[in-house]
């Protein structure tokens, strides 16, 4: 397949960041970077991206525009403050310019934390918000290699506190990267596990943006998007034809960037937030909490009125339909199978409250609420 077999969305003409989508895209790294002013590169991604060998491509293609090139390779899953401080101190070393990140949400979030830190100093916790870096950050690209989080649309960063492990979201419109290069090779060779998480946890951005509170004319024309694109993929995908049909990989990459882009112009919701302390307290990966907690937050949701009803007129067919996608993913359908033990739900509940993103939730959400929630899932 070729870059001209792919219908690209005219919502994402003109859009920041500029797009460029297609099967061997990633060889325009080194052009685009320098195009953009880069000199000295750091390349931010992890130890299964670089063993896969995109980063060494991804390496080349800068080598040969002519740019100097370092590579960063240590980021885990859930990044910390600590992750972002050996990233940036690799930065320095390499007197950066610009910035790549790599990878899937946990390399692209390093790569914004470093640039924060890099360019205004201080800690992740000083830029806890919104709009708290004073000073430009540096140039930065974003190179998804998972169909998941989308944060190569996304202008935060989302940094774990090593000490109490809660997510701290970081955002800044200077973090946002000029080019985010969407190319469906990259994701023909990630793991079936990994690609379970990342495709629901996408699905979840396409949901839980169409029925937030803080919903535009432009997010719920993305939301609608990205939910066709990944439905009408995704148990293709967790079949395997991801590997080898490149029409699959495409719509997964596009629908998960598309539900990223949503999330920048919308938010989430009460999902994501009962999802946050299922992996700080138990280490649950992030896209099977949300998973597992997503059609129990659609039906309550839906209790009084559908606020997903431009994705499907009937709630409750809905969260079947999420149901359906867990089960071609093989993933889990209650909080038992995770480990999680009921005498804990209280504890979650009062976390889940505290999230941010449940400000953003179509029903009121407080502890009782969150519960109601946990308690769903625990008994299915």
């Amino acid at each position: 397949m070729t870059p001209n077999d792919f219908e690209f969305p005219e919502i994402l003409y003109n859009s920041r960041p500029k797009v460029v989508f297609g099967p061997g895209a990633l060889g325009a790294v080194g052009a685009l970077a320098r195009e953009l002013g880069g000199c000295r590169v750091l390349v931010v991604t992890d130890p299964g991206v670089a063993a896969a060998g995109h980063a060494a491509r991804a390496a080349e293609s800068l080598s040969a525009a002519g740019l100097a090139t370092a590579l960063f390779s240590a980021v885990e899953e859930n990044p910390s403050e600590d992750h972002v401080a050996a990233a940036t101190a690799a930065a320095r070393d390499h007197q950066t310019d610009f910035i790549i990140g790599l990878g899937g949400g946990s390399a692209m979030d390093t790569a914004k934390g470093c640039n924060f830190i890099l360019t205004n100093g201080g800690r992740m916790r000083d830029y806890w918000g919104v709009g708290k870096a004073e000073r430009p950050l540096l140039p930065m690209m974003s190179i998804p290699t998972t169909a998941g989080t989308g944060s190569e649309a996304q202008s935060f960063a989302l940094i774990r506190d090593p000490q109490t492990h809660q997510k701290m979201a970081c955002g800044d419109p200077k973090a946002l990267s000029r080019v985010a290069i969407l190319d469906p090779d990259l994701i023909a060779t990630v793991p079936a596990r990994v690609a379970a998480a990342a495709g629901i946890d996408a699905v979840a951005h396409a949901v839980e943006t169409a029925g937030s509170t803080r919903r535009t004319e432009l997010s719920r024309h993305l939301s609608r998007e990205a939910w066709t694109r990944l439905t009408g993929s995704f148990a293709k995908a967790m079949a395997g034809a991801a590997t080898a049909d490149g029409r699959v990989r495409a719509d997964m990459l596009l629908g998960a960037h598309l539900a990223g882009a949503a999330i920048e112009a919308s938010m989430l919701g009460a999902a994501h937030a009962c999802a946050n302390p299922l992996t700080s307290e138990f280490g649950v990966t992030h896209g099977v909490a949300v998973g597992l907690m997503l059609p129990h937050v659609v039906r309550f949701n839906a209790r009084e009125r559908n606020p997903y009803a431009e994705l499907e007129p009937d709630a409750n067919r809905l969260a079947q339909t999420i149901e359906g996608l867990l089960d071609a993913a093989r993933l889990p359908r209650r909080l038992e199978d995770l480990g999680v033990p009921t005498e804990s739900l209280r504890k979650l509940s009062v976390l889940a409250a505290q999230q941010w993103t449940a400000k953003f939730n179509p029903r009121p959400m407080g502890e009782s609420e969150m519960l109601a929630l946990y308690l769903a899932a625990a008994s299915r």
